[in-house]
């Protein structure tokens, strides 16, 4: 059993840039996919879907890539792990390099990025930061 499965999740994503596969599945959950959406629409990834093998549901990640074959994600990183928690308030929220980059927060109002999370006025979890 895995113990953290959002670090799964990105370990996996990350792996598959460095081995510049176009796909890469990972076990699905509702909160794996809301991280896969808001990659999506920021631009991480070129899309997801969800696939039954088996009675087995996984997310499809097709990733992405520049025109030079170079990933467009360079850097994922979880922040709040199972063994030590990071909260945030809507006025704490991190920049990612300055702006360039994004951080996912779950929220009482659902999963956002760190910025729409900052124009709501709502803090939350900390999962990870992507650029």
């Amino acid at each position: 059993m895995i113990s953290d499965p959002i670090a799964d999740m990105l370990t996996r994503v990350r792996n598959a840039l460095a081995a510049r596969h176009q796909k890469v599945d990972v076990p699905a959950s509702k909160l794996k996919t809301e991280i896969a959406r808001i990659l999506k629409d920021e631009g991480y990834i070129l899309n997801y879907k969800i696939v039954d093998d088996n009675n087995h549901k996984a997310i499809r990640v097709y990733l992405k890539y520049t025109p030079a074959n170079q990933p467009v994600i360079s850097h994922m990183t979880r922040v709040s792990r199972p063994g030590c928690r990071v909260y945030v308030g809507s006025q704490e929220i991190p920049k990612v390099l300055g702006g360039l980059g994004i951080n996912i927060v779950t929220t009482p109002r659902g999963v956002m990025t760190g910025k729409t999370a900052h124009k709501e006025g709502v803090g939350g979890e900390l999962l990870c930061e992507i650029y």
